[in-house]
């Protein structure tokens, strides 16, 4: 498995006067997102991972959030804020950013972009480059939301080589250990078994489903029994008549 950089401090001559240095707690500075598609893709593949993984405690799974890595700490440079990111190794907790130095120079290792007009060239060019070199992130992957693409790329020797989809049009996560893929018009994760991880929502859901369908069930059985009881009734009712006497039998 490959292992995400870590901060190497150096120096490119600036003054204390020249930069900005940042506070102990620094702010995420993400612009809005450009449209609900994308608000509730994000959304959605950051509760599913925490439910998958609501029993570790060495991870943190964020969304548009701004990662600080300025190699000189400064907040004035070198800052990125991927669409989903989640690292590894780490203490499972709220930020306000992803501040590198103040995390033990941890970088993520699987980062999300979720596409756009506006933004596909940046997630394809410059970002991927920076993931790529800088981050050096072992699994990178991209989604348009309203084309379907997906492509996924790891880190092989330093340069991100493209993983090839499976049958089903997956992609393998090695950091994860789980497939990537697009269900209903999502970007969706799946088991090593090809299962759906499902929602909290679709838990819910399917757990009313089963409850209906026991219901259901149940009625059916008792409906069965009280028929079974009246065709019971109607043969003793007909011996009976014909006189004969299930009692003396």
């Amino acid at each position: 498995m490959s292992e995400p950089a870590t901060l190497e401090l150096i120096s490119d001559g600036l003054t204390e006067d020249e930069v900005i240095f940042p506070p102990g707690d620094i702010l995420s500075d993400e612009p809005p997102l450009e449209s609900d598609l994308h608000r509730e893709q994000i959304d959605l593949l950051i509760r599913i991972l925490k439910l998958w993984w609501r029993e570790r405690q060495d991870f943190y799974a964020s969304g548009n959030l701004t990662i600080y890595y300025s190699p000189n700490q400064k907040k004035s440079e070198h800052f990125r804020g991927p669409d989903f990111f989640i690292v590894l190794g780490t203490e499972k907790k709220d930020r306000k950013s992803w501040v590198v130095w103040q995390e033990d120079g941890k970088y993520p290792n699987l980062i999300v972009e979720i596409l756009s007009s506006s933004t596909a060239a940046i997630d394809k060019g410059l970002k991927k480059q920076v993931y790529q070199d800088t981050f050096r992130t072992p699994d990178y992957f991209w989604f348009d939301p309203v084309t379907m693409e997906l492509q996924g790329f790891h880190l092989v020797d330093g340069k991100y080589q493209e993983i090839q989809t499976t049958t089903d049009g997956r992609l393998w996560s090695q950091q994860l250990e789980l497939y990537l893929g697009v269900y209903e018009g999502k970007l969706r994760f799946f088991t090593t078994e090809n299962q759906l991880i499902l929602s909290s929502e679709e838990l819910a859901e399917q757990e009313s489903l089963r409850a209906q369908q026991a219901d259901e069930r149940a009625q059916q059985a008792e409906e069965r029994a009280q028929l079974a009881e009246q065709e019971i009734a109607r043969l003793r009712e007909l011996l009976r008549i014909q006189g004969i006497d299930l009692e003396n039998i």
